[in-house]
């Protein structure tokens, strides 16, 4: 899968951002997405995430991770026909400052956060949601064995 990560904050030290490539990656492979499908990651800060949740959920505060699915198909939309059209699935904007601070909060290491909160974004992309008690336990099922499988467990620090 290609992956367009892109740090806004110039914050972010290249093993994380390496670790974040191969963690959704790793998660890709698990969920069998298209080795030709595309996605892009943007890391941002309190500020920037806020204005975008503000924008396009009319929500104004700042969150830990927006997903924006491409390839959900609306009423009266029509299929994208080809072959050779690889699949975009969407974009993903992480905050950085929710990150380190939920980090803090659930006692693990900003790694795990950091990796959980990209996970979450690409499950979103795949359809899984957690607008049920029922749906919230299948994702949140999901993304702990995908980075329990990984290697990163909840209880590092």
């Amino acid at each position: 899968m290609q992956i367009d990560l892109i740090d806004e904050t110039e914050k972010v030290q290249d093993d994380l951002i390496q670790l974040l490539h191969d963690v959704l990656q790793y998660a890709a492979q698990q969920e069998a997405v298209d080795d030709a499908a595309e996605m892009s990651v943007t890391l941002v800060d309190d500020e920037t995430i806020q204005q975008i949740n503000a924008d396009y959920r009319g929500k104004d505060y700042a969150t830990d991770v927006i997903s924006f699915a491409l390839e959900e198909q609306g009423e009266g939309e029509m299929d994208i026909i080809g072959d050779d059209i690889p699949v975009h699935l969407g974009d993903i904007v992480i905050s950085i400052d929710r990150a380190e601070a939920q980090a803090d909060e659930y006692n693990h290491s900003f790694e795990r956060e950091f990796a959980f909160l990209g996970v979450h974004g690409l499950l979103h992309l795949l359809g899984y949601d957690h607008e049920t008690e029922t749906d919230e336990k299948a994702m949140f099922h999901k993304q702990e064995t995908i980075l329990q499988s990984f290697g990163l467990k909840r209880d590092e620090t």
